[in-house]
């Protein structure tokens, strides 16, 4: 599961996979913006078919 997600984190910030690990933080490390953090909880909604709500989207803190 976290291969799959470096690949979608990757599409939406400007750093290798093997950066990314599961303590990497979104906001700080990734320097994901409000609307990349939203954009990104659907990509990931969309490839493991769950459902995250804009809420607990934008609280989101590490890859984890």
């Amino acid at each position: 599961m976290l291969e799959k997600l470096r690949e979608i984190i990757c599409d939406y910030a400007n750093v290798a996979p093997e950066e990314i690990t599961e303590d990497t933080n979104i906001r700080r490390d990734l320097a994901l913006d409000s609307l990349s953090l939203i954009n990104l909880a659907v990509a990931i909604e969309n490839e493991f078919d769950l459902e995250i709500s804009d809420r607990d989207a934008m609280s989101l803190e590490t890859v984890a």
